[in-house]
């Protein structure tokens, strides 16, 4: 016996739809049992992790902090998906765009005027995009798999940005901490309403970069061309569009956005360079991005969805006495149920019986 996936003729509509719905019942499901396991009440410690980290005006603010990051690279990762490029070294581009932007507070510290913000916002893009253009010249150059070369391009972001954080850009009066000097105000993301939160206007330019994404991807020329050779590279090529000239495009711009909340994180919710900046936002973003499904504007409530299991994560930890890596164990189960919703969509489980013939021999 053998198990077979076979394509469905009609993929369902209805369950595409409530694909992400079915897939996050299933995580709370078998994120209760895991609560269990660990002896805890499941109700309560749902409640901990999805309902009390929203109960305060602090920790909405929080909550949209850890948004940001998220649906700005989900974005740019949703439209290299869609166009059959896999990007999985986000977190690279993210870190190489924290460091270039940083840059100019940390070399120019007497650089304080209105521009200082903008270029670091411009040059956190720049570095993004020239890390995410590495696997793109790779694959075309080379057809090296993307999916390897961007991951472990990873790596390389985060040793570098370990090495600075601890070398030539420490700070000469941090008591030999590593990280930076702690950015002047002219190179900080302002908050949104100090007096309530530390939300930032980082989110403002994670829903704006959605919406021109989305604008982007359906009523275009470029939308049509993603849409067209991820869905049939062939027919693409007949049409005139290169498959080259698209591998550069979605690594481009999604090492760009990813680069972008590099930057803002850096300069919005951390204020100086530090050895790690990342919880790993690049790697969540890609559950995101499918949660989303590789729709910018469901990559917004995704984000959300996603950014509340890190303060969950925090919740659990301090009111239950849990790890907080139970945040980490709920992203992996939403992305298993999202995948496993998705398969079972356009393929339906066959199994295969094999008839074992046996053949006898006759004594002569």
């Amino acid at each position: 016996m053998r198990i077979e996936l076979q394509k469905r003729p009609v993929p369902s509509r209805l369950f595409a739809v409530l694909s992400p719905f079915i897939a996050l019942g299933l995580t709370l499901v078998a994120g209760a049992i895991l609560f269990i396991a660990l002896g805890k009440n499941p109700f309560d410690a749902l409640y901990s992790f999805f309902i009390e980290p929203l109960t305060e005006v602090w920790s909405i603010h929080e909550l949209t902090v850890k948004a940001a990051p998220l649906i700005l690279i989900a974005v740019g990762l949703s439209v290299c998906y869609r166009s059959n490029n896999w990007n999985i070294g986000a977190e690279g581009q993210f870190i190489m765009g924290g460091i270039l932007g940083s840059l100019v507070p940390i070399l120019l510290p007497g650089f304080q005027t209105w521009l200082t913000l903008p270029l670091m916002l411009v040059l956190g893009m720049i570095g993004g995009a020239a890390w995410g253009a590495i696997p793109a010249y790779l694959k075309t150059r080379f057809n090296t798999n993307e999916i390897l070369t961007s991951l472990m391009l990873v790596y390389i972001a985060q040793l570098y940005l370990d090495w600075l954080a601890r070398g030539v850009l420490r700070d000469p009066n941090g008591n030999n901490f590593p990280g930076s000097i702690r950015f002047p105000d002219a190179a900080q993301l302002p908050e949104i309403m100090p007096s309530q939160g530390s939300a930032h206007y980082g989110i403002v330019l994670a829903l704006l970069a959605a919406v021109i994404i989305w604008f982007m991807l359906r009523y275009t020329l470029n939308g049509f061309e993603i849409k067209v050779l991820g869905a049939n590279p062939r027919a693409g090529r007949f049409a005139g569009f290169s498959q080259n000239r698209m591998v550069y495009f979605s690594f481009l711009l999604s090492g760009a956005l990813a680069g972008l909340a590099g930057i803002t994180e850096v300069s919005g919710a951390i204020g100086q360079l530090r050895e790690t900046i990342s919880p790993g936002y690049g790697f969540t973003a890609i559950i995101v991005a499918f949660l989303g499904r590789l729709n910018p504007l469901g990559a917004i409530a995704a984000g959300f969805m996603l950014a509340l299991t890190y303060l969950g994560g925090e919740a659990a930890q301090m009111t239950l006495g849990v790890s907080d890596k139970v945040g980490r164990v709920f992203q992996g189960l939403l992305l298993f149920f999202v995948l496993g919703c998705d398969t079972l969509i356009n393929y339906r489980v066959r199994l295969v019986w094999r008839k074992a013939t046996a053949t006898a021999g006759g004594q002569a």
